[in-house]
Parts: C-alpha cells; structure tokens; sequence
C-alpha cells in the first residue's frame, strides 16, 4: 500500500513567516511576517496587478490608507490582524477558503505572491467538519487503525 501524506492541522513553526487570507478578507501576519516590516502598527495594502502581488507597507497612523495591523490576542505576542475585506474584494480574489502563504520582503514591502499556489490554512478547532481532510488525504490516526 502507498504512503499517504498526513495533512497538519496547525499552523506552521513561528519561525517561518506566514500571512493568511482568511475567508472574507481579513490578513493575518504569523509574528515572523510582521517583524519583517518592523512589527509596525499601520500598514498600507498595496497591489500589483501585473505580477498578482499583495503589498504590505508600514506607514503612519495619520496617513488616509492606514490600517491597524491589530494584535490578535490581548498580550500582543500572537499575530495581528489587517481589515483587507474591500481590499480583497477590489483585487478580485476568491476568500471562500482561508489560504496561506510565505511571504518575501522587497524594499521594505511585504510581498504575498498570489501568483504562486497558497496552502489551505485551517484552524485549531478539533472534531468540525470544515477542518476535517479532504478524500485522500488521511488524519491521524491512520485510516484502519485505532487510536
């Protein structure tokens, strides 16, 4: 019988810088990617139709196109949160499903290439249906064996 790849079901190391798009639009920085652009507090979204590129920026609370990059839990040591709802939906990309990507760093910019294929991001809830793996793929246990 061939292998199966079992499909993990939290998010990846901190040590590697990952942004989400969760379903509806709203960005969220693992602790890595935010230090990226100097764990700033205000960010302008930014996009590159050409290359399919979101651009993260920092940039001043006074600034007219600033959003909040808000800490996702009260210590402030989890990651933060950007309201990019209207900004998704301006871009015209699809946040039916929550999708992850490791993003890059260009000249102070944080880059997430849509252009290349994201990861399904799925929460830490157990025992819901919407994070349970897809046909094929197998959850521990494996399949067959008891626990």
């Amino acid at each position: 019988m061939p292998f199966e790849l079992y499909i993990k079901g939290s998010a990846p190391a901190s040590t590697v810088p990952m942004a989400t798009i969760q379903k509806r639009g709203l960005i969220s920085l693992n602790r890595t990617a935010h230090a990226m652009i100097g764990d700033a507090e205000f960010v302008e979204l930014l996009w590159d139709a050409e290359r399919k590129i979101i651009g993260i920026r920092p940039t001043e609370a006074t600034n007219p196109n600033a959003y909040p990059a808000r800490p996702q839990n009260k210590n402030g040591k989890g990651p933060v949160l950007i309201a990019g709802t209207l900004f998704t939906q301006f871009i015209g990309i699809d946040t039916s499903q929550a999708m992850r990507w490791s993003p890059t760093e260009e000249n102070g910019i944080l880059c997430i290439d849509l252009s290349q294929p994201g990861h399904k991001a799925t929460g830490n809830r157990r025992g819901s249906k919407k994070d349970q793996p897809e046909e094929g793929q197998v959850s521990a246990p494996l399949q067959g064996q008891s626990p």
